[in-house]
């Protein structure tokens, strides 16, 4: 058998054999095929090690999303492989996203409620619906629900729900697996706690929002510089503790300008930071200029240096996933 697997045709024989002959096996997920076990990382937005997808959430003071993403696409001379886009937790489920173009993958933000509302089971009419509702898109889709849970702002939050963390694990489960039940599987689970936790105490850590590997595809965090703070400061405490077995999404990021010329640094930092982290497989800039209750200007082109530096990182292999 060792000789004849060193042939590459014979290997695949083989493994296709061993794959056809193992029935489904259960996992704490659940019932999980053999081809599901054996898929790539990401889910159905798989990582590409080395290449990383570069996409935002683009909102533009006087401009549609169309017109917005027009401008980029003469900025940088390339197209947006992910488009954030926000969607509250009911009352509105999306059939589908015209403007979003073909090539690119939907990230969508999710709201969430309170823990209680969701398993108690009297969310199940709204989570279904969604389910189906991407599903039915046809188009792989990052779904970043109730993200910055480790903070203190969002009605999903710890600190709005007990200060019990596995309240939010299993709103999450039961989440999950309607979404399977309703055949979403063009959707990527994406868990994105706050880079940093509000408040930081011991039972607010975002590991104890964790709902388990058979329930996550991509780990994401959000990270601004707001205080001046380094990428390696923002996002190394989420790479150490989830790199070696997620991969790993800058899903809220940009720089905001602290004086003269201070952006563009930054965004060359960025770029290197993602250099030197492989497991980060995709990044997702905060483009905008109108966030609502604050006077913040995160777009990339704010200024002429920092436009440079952002067209030279976008441009780069390691963003071209």
């Amino acid at each position: 058998m060792e000789n004849e697997l060193r042939d590459g045709a014979t290997r695949r024989r083989v493994l296709s054999l061993l794959t056809m002959a193992v029935p489904a096996v259960a996992l704490s997920g659940g019932i999980v095929t053999p081809a599901e076990a054996a898929a790539p990382r990401g889910g159905a937005v798989p990582y590409r090690r080395g290449k990383a997808l570069l996409g935002s959430y683009l909102s533009l003071r006087g401009r549609t999303l169309t017109e917005s993403l027009a401008l980029r696409r003469r900025q940088l001379g390339r197209e947006q492989r992910i488009l954030h886009r926000y969607y509250p937790w009911s009352g509105y489920a999306p059939v589908s996203e015209p403007e979003v173009p073909a090539g690119a993958v939907l990230m969508v933000s999710w709201d969430g409620t309170t823990h209680k509302r969701i398993t108690s089971g009297k969310s199940d009419r709204d989570i279904a619906l969604m389910a189906t509702r991407l599903a039915g898109m046809k188009r792989p889709i990052m779904l970043r629900w109730a993200w910055e849970m480790n903070g203190n702002w969002f009605p999903w939050d710890g600190a709005h729900n007990g200060r019990k963390p596995s309240g939010y694990i299993k709103s999450w489960r039961r989440i999950h697996r309607i979404f399977r039940q309703e055949g979403a599987t063009n959707v990527a689970w994406v868990w994105a706690p706050n880079w940093n936790s509000g408040p930081n105490v011991s039972w607010n850590r975002f590991q104890n929002y964790y709902p388990g590997d058979d329930y996550v595809d991509w780990v994401g965090v959000s990270g601004y510089n707001f205080s001046r703070e380094s990428p390696r400061t923002l996002f190394s405490p989420i790479v150490a503790a989830y790199g070696k077995r997620k991969p790993i999404v800058l899903a809220e990021t940009a720089a905001i300008g602290h004086g003269r010329n201070t952006k563009a640094p930054w965004i060359r930092k960025l770029s290197a930071y993602v250099e030197d982290t492989p497991s980060i497989g995709a990044v997702v800039w905060f483009d905008t200029d109108k966030q609502k209750g604050t006077s913040r200007n995160f777009r990339p082109d704010s200024d002429a240096e920092a436009l440079a530096a952002y067209r030279k990182m976008v441009r780069k292999t390691r963003f071209s996933g």
